[in-house]
């Protein structure tokens, strides 16, 4: 495969197994002879890491939701320069673990930042890249909170309220079906197995296009 490489988001509220299926999607890309990163937001780079660390660590200070979206833009704009764009000039794909869907939803819907002050950041920052694709893991709220308790202490965001991610889960849903080509919408309440085998099957149809356009 030549040219630019192909940058696909995986998004979905928490508890959804967005880490597990990024190592499928991995295995999946291995497996068809294409050349990938695996990256995350926030972070991705030491400093944009460091800010993640600022964003997610629990604290008695109250976080204003506009040092919030700062921060988040800030780690993007490292990220974006300094990881993502120069991998996909170098013709590789990107999957990368949320992007600027994931501020619409967490700091749009959960927080009520006004959309219109997250687009033009996501312009400041971002011009006109977008992801290519998204895979949207989408479970309900309940399903995907009971998991995330599974896994041990609670980051920042995972200590809200199910309020906050229906909100969350709604604005995700809601983008994929305004552009329903860029976004593959996964149920990921389905047996393991099953989810595994959807996002292998989006994986393998993304590659064969790119390989014929």
């Amino acid at each position: 495969m030549n040219g630019r490489g192909e940058f696909i988001t995986f998004e979905g509220t928490e508890g959804v197994g967005k880490s597990t299926q990024l190592a499928n999607a991995a295995r999946t890309l291995k497996g068809l002879g294409v050349d990938f990163i695996v990256t995350r937001e926030p972070g991705g780079t030491p400093m944009a890491e460091a800010i993640r660390e600022l964003l997610l660590s629990p604290r008695d200070e109250p976080v204003n939701e506009t040092t919030e979206l700062l921060l988040m833009f800030a780690a993007r704009a490292q990220h974006l320069y300094n990881r993502i764009l120069p991998a996909l000039d170098q013709g590789k794909w990107v999957l990368c673990d949320r992007f600027t869907d994931a501020t619409f939803a967490y700091q749009g819907g959960g927080r009520g930042v006004p959309v219109e002050r997250i687009a033009l950041l996501e312009t400041l920052v971002q011009g006109e890249i977008r992801p290519d694709h998204v895979v949207l893991l989408d479970a309900p709220v309940e399903t995907g909170m009971a998991r995330a308790r599974k896994r041990g202490e609670l980051d920042r965001f995972e200590q809200e309220d199910l309020e906050f991610f229906q909100r969350i889960r709604d604005v995700y849903l809601e983008r994929a079906m305004a552009l329903p080509s860029r976004y593959h919408v996964i149920n990921a309440a389905l047996p393991l197995e099953d989810v595994s085998e959807s996002v292998a099957r989006v994986l393998t149809g993304l590659v064969r296009a790119a390989g014929s356009s």
